[in-house]
């Protein structure tokens, strides 16, 4: 007797047959997307390349560039957009205006939180899921409309039973995890082979360093953590933190849930339009005049006309100055002093304070992307940041070499200072004089000038919070070195380690007085400085100072 057949499938396993072939298929439909979108924008600049080199006008050039320009920021946007997830944090990483070219700017920049939100029926049975509670058991209110979106995860505004305050609920999207590891191998066989053939520069180590970063921000309890740490520290450390951390609620954790309290505020995107709400000009000669000021400085002999208008002008632009002052002072205590801090200061995470909290200025939100950074390269990091501050090539290229920076030079003449450039290319927020944008990969740029065969995994979140520090300052029209601000910082940091010697602290400071314009003060050799030394610091100190630099040669 012949076996009876198998009965036909159901529906509903049809339905749940087809979903798991379905999503076993989009990771490679990714790919393939990815792939073909990323050659049609590489040939295009290469073909480009070569039809703009028989154009002898160079204003002509210069608009043929910027068509260019303009195409490609149209592909890479749908690319980024159309993909979202992984491909929208690359967007934040070049869409800023030192970076990238203006066109790329212009298009990018509008996608700043804008990933597609998970439907609210998703949202309640995730969290559900993960609080082993139903959602009106846990929450008197909760806003089906999420604040905000990004690529893992979007956020909520709600009130938890029995309180009288507002928090937001951050919950991740379902299945991203999967789709974003996918996108960064991709991305990081792209950036293996730009670095082999048209960029002389180790993307491939920044690439290994994103992917395990986005591989933390999976895990909400870790974040949690990091946030509480970051939080205690900067409140420790400060009479007044120089940012406000959000307070988490430890006991409404999971790994893709997380509970905080809400801040009131304004996204740092917006606040131009704050400012144009008001009817001022922020491209006014009074918001020019402040921007060349410090916070603390007054207009000593510039007569400014007493309108309101100018008046509000000055205090926002002033306030712009102190925004950037508080998270570089923020950063500086983070990285130096801690070694442990926020890597992620896209201007979607920077949130200007109103309301009862208008007295912290600022919040940093979103701890996802946290690194804590190795005491050797902490060390590192400050002593090349004293010589960024200092403007000492020898000390930068001595830095560089000591972080694991290999670089190989293509200079033939001026090594060091070209050294030094390249160091404040990578690692400081100033603009040179007249600079308005900083492109390092344009022609005649420093990384033009070297090959960065080597750089650290570890450096790589750095790299990625000065330029982000270096994008915000461009897009509020203010030029500012961090280097010179974290000068203070970072000498502290190497003294309290044994790595910056009493004497040369006590040096540094005779420096200043010897520059004061007193004549009787200008000697130029050791010998001279030791012997004015010895007048005006005590006996002792200075034969300390003395006796262990003999060793070294000095005197």
């Amino acid at each position: 007797m012949l076996p009876l057949p198998p009965p036909p499938p159901t529906p509903d396993l049809k339905k749940h047959i087809h979903n798991r072939i379905s999503n076993s298929l989009i990771p490679w439909q990714r790919s393939f997307d990815f792939w073909l979108r990323t050659a049609r924008i590489y040939a295009g600049y290469k073909v480009f390349q070569v039809r703009v080199s028989f154009v002898k006008d160079v204003h002509l050039q210069e608009a043929m560039w910027e068509r260019q320009h303009q195409l490609a920021a149209d592909n890479i946007y749908s690319l980024c957009s159309d993909l979202g997830g992984f491909f929208l944090k690359v967007a934040q990483i070049i869409g800023k205006p030192d970076l990238a070219p203006t066109a790329w700017v212009r298009r990018l920049v509008t996608l700043c939180d804008q990933a597609p939100a998970t439907p609210f029926p998703t949202v309640r049975l995730v969290l559900e899921n993960e609080l082993g509670l139903g959602l009106d058991d846990v929450f008197d209110r909760f806003d089906p409309q999420p604040l905000g979106s990004a690529s893992i995860a979007q956020v909520h505004r709600a009130r938890l039973k029995g309180h009288n305050t507002d928090v937001v609920v951050k919950v991740q999207h379902p299945g991203v995890e999967k789709l974003m590891m996918t996108d960064i191998r991709n991305l990081q066989a792209f950036a293996y082979y730009m670095q082999k053939t048209d960029i002389k520069f180790d993307l491939y180590s920044i690439t290994k360093e994103m992917e395990k970063q986005i591989g933390y921000e999976f895990d909400f309890t870790r974040e949690a953590d990091a946030m509480h740490r970051i939080r205690c520290f900067l409140y420790a450390n400060n009479k007044k933190s120089p940012v406000l951390v959000p307070r988490v609620l430890k006991d409404i954790v999971t790994r893709r849930v997380l509970v905080m309290e809400y801040i009131d505020g304004v996204p740092i995107l917006n606040l131009g339009e704050e400012i144009a709400k008001r009817g001022i000009n922020p491209g006014g000669k009074i918001a020019a005049a402040a921007k060349q000021s410090s916070p603390d400085e007054t207009f000593v002999g510039t007569r400014i006309p007493q309108c309101e208008n100018n008046i509000m002008t000055l205090l926002n632009v002033l306030k712009c100055r102190k925004i950037l002052n508080s998270l570089t002072l923020a950063y500086g205590q983070m990285i130096f002093k801690s070694g442990f801090f926020h890597a992620d200061p896209h201007p979607g995470n920077i949130l200007i304070c109103k309301g009862s909290e208008a007295r912290f200025l600022v919040a940093l939100l979103d701890y996802g992307q946290v690194k804590d950074l190795p005491a050797n390269l902490r060390f590192g990091y400050a002593e090349l940041v004293l010589a960024m501050a200092d403007n000492d090539p020898i000390g930068a290229t001595k830095s560089f070499k000591d972080l694991g920076i290999k670089t190989l030079s293509k200079c033939d003449k001026n090594e060091d200072q070209e050294m030094l450039k390249l160091a404040q290319t990578m690692f400081d927020t100033g603009l040179p004089p007249g600079v308005t944008t900083l492109q390092p990969f344009s022609e005649g740029s420093s990384l033009e000038k070297f090959s960065v065969e080597g750089f650290p995994e570890e450096l790589f979140s750095i790299l990625r919070t000065v330029h982000l520090l270096r994008g915000l300052s461009v897009g509020l029209g203010l030029n500012y070195s961090c280097a010179k601000q974290w000068r203070p910082i970072a000498e502290e940091t190497l003294h309290r380690a044994g790595r910056l010697k009493d004497f040369y602290l006590l040096l540094n400071c005779i420096e200043i007085f010897l520059n004061c314009g007193d004549s009787r003060y200008r000697p130029e050799s050791s010998s001279s400085k030791t012997r004015i030394l010895q007048e005006i610091i005590p006996q002792e100190m200075m034969n300390l100072g003395v006796e262990k630099d003999r060793e070294h040669g000095i005197f």
